[in-house]
């Protein structure tokens, strides 16, 4: 858009480098993924609907153990999993942290509804985010009101499971036994209080065959009376031949419910492997039978010689990345075991069976585990059926759809019908007034971008637009520039557009230099690549010295709570991991051999900032792509960066220990690097080819507006001022999401929306360049020259944040005024260049 025929501009034609090089790999990226088949038969309910939560059956007549799945909220929906399995569930569960932000009450009250609408009871899996023996009585009074708020009108029965898996060492409150005693009858007494009916309070340690694992963070040291606790036998040694158990028991007053984490899974927390479950395996783990260690008969103390009904949470293992036994074979074979237990005499006080129905991943070289039973549908179709005829209780089992329709909860507005395609016209007529405009208003054309100088300003630009995005992101206070940055221009965040651009940099600035001084080229990267790395591990030590001050909370640093990553932040509060598990080591004598080659692997580091690592490799290996283009290989280079992606996307390799492979994988994500390298590299002579091609820049532009249309559909709704377009059914929008715009693995859809959405917004700067400019320019141009600078400061910013009460509290519109002020303080940085000589840009 130059203000002359629509196109014609070499500028505008610039807009499309990428396209050119997404054409490339989007026949092979197409053949990665298919969306998962939905079963669309009606949801079965079995008859006999309503049973009395609490009650134990003895497995006759089709009465037994209540049924229920945990599931992955932010991907899945409790409409959408009935569906699969064609049977309710009678129990669904969810994760909720304690304490609770604005935005997972959005998500909490929106998963009542879900169950509301089947007529199941709830299951709140309460994950605390701070530490275990700051949780006060006030707290959990807190707590207890706000989850009594959130579940007015709920008629099901309230299922509260409180830091489940405290005697392991990979939650961030595990191993902690006076704490968690204490911890747990506060929350125990203020839901009594509240409530003595209503709920039922869950102590749910996970199955001791390997205990104690590997020593927690915040474990007790030797000689304490923490310690003692946990040295049951009184040898002076904390091993395996201490009890697993006995040390987190709070007390039978205040434990309703004994419940036991116990999994099919033969890894140890090493690598991968698929194996078939023995025969009797679930059992022998409920009675410390199985010959695997003497770790006592949790069936036996806990739930028949106390009295007390059972909640089993199980799955079995799978991971695509590894060889062995089938996952239909794996999966069936202990869903036999888990129905033969519902309907066992011996074992008649199981009241409740709740299938971990999630994928995750583990930072023991397993990159992705799937846990769930409705994942195939050939799978969920055998596990209906056999379900159907089983002892175990299904849904509805109370009234259904009390909380159906409530819109008074704050989660937002959805457009449905008329409005949402009214919003689709609106969207296609602004994208045909931006794009005829020019040739209709002659003073347009003295809008364009017209600047002599090699250093590109829309680059910058879009360089400083993503790195707001991924600082508003990672702050992660709920704010109305959420509305902006989570996925609202495409199914993009901005972490894509961070390393598209950083590879297109070093094409442009290194491309020139390679064929001539190729040394000079590999100093410059290899320098530039240390001074990451160095970076990395003065950011990784930091954080952890600054941990270690008591007064301040650094929790947001060292540990992450998963929030759906895969849908930027979808659904509620999810698994806690405690990113420098066994660091701690360094304070002690010996160290932990594995601990300083885990720094310098970069095994530990806040979220944050873990992308660094991807830059570090990819910047070692930038000279040899570059080498290649020089020689004129540009096919060979496509090719091997499309192989390598879809090797990564489809057997999900971790190919590195390091941290960041878990949200960056190496194999993928090097694909927005290299393509952003050609692109860079031959900028020049794809403008060239583009110039005469213009039709090329019309498609881009119309695929990122409808790729925009289609992410306003997503379920997720940042907070109450978020609208939604209901153009899909939740079931088939998170299918269709799941296939093809994943985040982590890197969609092939998503790949797609990454590179047309920046060719439309490089046309979009070409042609509106000084309007644009003069509302934005001025902001983000600076900040996009140094986005080393800010990326590293925004982490001091984060433990700011984490630290002021005020800005936890999760108002809106007080949060957006909070940005606003952190924003402008980077900006102020920047232009007065605060620390440059300290800090690397």
């Amino acid at each position: 858009m130059s203000g002359t025929a629509p196109g014609r501009g070499p500028l505008r034609a610039g807009a499309a480098i990428l396209l050119a090089l997404m054409l490339v790999l989007l026949p092979a990226g197409l053949a990665l993924a298919s969306p998962g088949a939905v079963c669309n038969a009606d949801t079965a309910e079995k008859a006999g609907a309503v049973v009395e939560a609490g009650t134990v059956k003895n497995g006759a007549a089709g009465e037994g153990p209540l049924f229920g799945a945990a599931l992955e909220w932010g991907k899945d929906s409790a409409a959408g999993f009935a569906e699969r399995l064609g049977s309710v569930p009678a129990i669904f569960g969810h994760d909720i942290a304690l304490r609770l932000q604005e935005s997972e009450k959005v998500h909490i009250r929106a998963f009542f509804r879900q169950s509301d609408a089947q007529g199941a009871h709830a299951l709140l899996t309460v994950k605390p985010s701070r530490s275990m023996d700051q949780v006060s009585a006030d707290d959990a009074a807190a707590f207890a009101r706000t989850v009594e708020q959130l579940s007015n009108g709920f008629r099901g029965k309230l299922y509260i499971r409180f830091a489940p898996d405290m005697n392991t060492s990979w939650v961030s409150w595990g191993q902690q036994p006076e704490a968690y005693k204490k911890a747990f009858r506060a929350v125990a007494k203020a839901f009594k209080t509240r409530d003595d009916a209503g709920t039922v309070m869950v102590w749910q340690p996970f199955l001791g065959r390997d205990y104690p694992f590997e020593r927690n963070r915040n474990a007790p040291v030797q000689g304490s009376d923490g310690f003692r606790l946990l040295d049951t036998n009184g040898d002076g040694r904390w091993d395996g031949t201490d009890d697993a158990y006995a040390p987190y028991y709070p007390g039978d007053d205040a434990v309703e419910w004994s419940g036991l984490g116990a999994y099919h899974d033969d890894t140890g927390g090493a690598s991968a492997v698929n194996t078939l479950p023995a025969d009797g395996e679930l059992a022998a783990m409920l009675t410390g039978s199985d010959g695997r260690g003497g770790y006592g008969d949790f069936y036996a103390d806990y739930v028949q010689g106390r009295s007390k009904p059972l909640m089993l949470q199980t799955a079995a293992f799978f991971s695509s990345t590894t060889g062995g036994a089938a996952e239909p074979e794996i999966k069936l074979a202990w869903w036999n075991q888990v129905l033969d237990l519902a309907s066992s005499e011996r074992f008649g006080n199981i009241g409740a069976i709740v299938w971990d129905e999630r994928t995750s991943t583990r930072e023991t070289g397993v990159a992705a585990i799937d846990w769930r039973l409705t994942g195939q549908p050939g799978i969920a179709a055998a596990v209906g059926a056999r379900l159907a005829h089983s002892a175990l209780v299904t849904g509805p089992v109370t009234a259904r759809g009390n909380l159906a329709g409530d819109d008074s909860d704050g989660v937002g507005k959805v457009l449905g019908g008329v409005g949402a395609w009214t919003t689709a016209a609106v969207l296609a007529a602004v994208v045909s007034l931006l794009w005829l405009l020019p040739r209709f208003l002659p003073r347009a054309a003295g809008w364009a971008y017209g600047d002599p100088s090699p250093r590109d300003s829309r680059v910058d630009f879009l360089r400083g637009l993503a790195i707001v995005f991924v600082v508003v992101n990672h702050v992660g206070m709920t704010s109305l520039f959420q509305l902006l940055t989570q996925e609202a221009v495409g199914f993009v965040s901005g972490a894509e557009l961070f390393v598209l651009f950083s590879g297109l940099v070093l094409g442009m600035v290194f491309g020139p230099r390679v064929k001539d001084n190729f040394g000079d080229v590999v100093d410059h990267t290899t320098k530039r690549a240390g001074k990451l790395y160095a970076t990395a591990l003065v950011v990784l030590i930091g954080v952890f010295l600054i941990s270690l001050v008591p007064a301040i909370n650094a929790d947001t640093l060292t540990s992450f709570v998963d929030q759906g990553t895969g849908a930027a932040g979808r659904g509620g509060a999810g698994r806690s991991y405690d990113l420098y598990a066994g660091m701690d080591s360094l304070l002690h004598f010996p160290v932990a051999p594995e601990v300083i080659p885990g720094i310098l692997l970069l095994q530990f580091g806040p979220w944050q900032f873990n992308v660094m690592g991807l830059y570090v490799i990819l910047l070692l290996a930038s000279p040899l792509v570059l080498w290649a283009l020089s020689r004129g290989k540009v096919l060979w280079v496509l090719a091997a960066t499309t192989a390598l992606y879809a090797a990564g996307a489809v057997f999900r390799i971790r190919l590195l220990p390091s941290e960041f492979e878990d949200s960056f994988p190496l194999l993928v994500w090097q694909v927005l690097f290299i393509v952003g390298m050609v692109a860079g590299y031959h900028r020049r002579r794809i403008i060239g080819w583009l110039s005469a091609h213009s039709w090329v820049v019309v498609v881009c532009t119309v695929l990122a507006a409808a790729f925009a249309f289609l992410a306003w559909g997503n379920p997720y709704l940042a907070n109450s001022f978020d609208v939604r377009v209901a153009i899909l059914p939740d079931t088939g929008y998170r299918a269709l999401y799941d296939a093809y715009f994943g985040r982590t693995y890197l969609g092939v859809g998503r790949l797609l929306n990454v590179l047309v959405l920046v060719v439309a917004i490089y046309a979009l700067l070409t042609a509106y360049w000084k309007p644009v400019h003069r509302a934005l320019g001025w902001f983000l141009i600076p900040l996009g020259r140094a986005t080393l600078y800010v990326f590293i400061i925004h982490v001091a910013l984060i433990a700011v944040v984490a630290n002021i009460p005020a800005l936890q509290e999760g108002r809106v519109l007080f949060n957006t005024a909070a940005y606003a002020v952190i924003l402008a303080l980077l900006w102020v940085m920047v232009r007065t260049r605060f620390l440059f000589r300290v800090i690397p840009t």
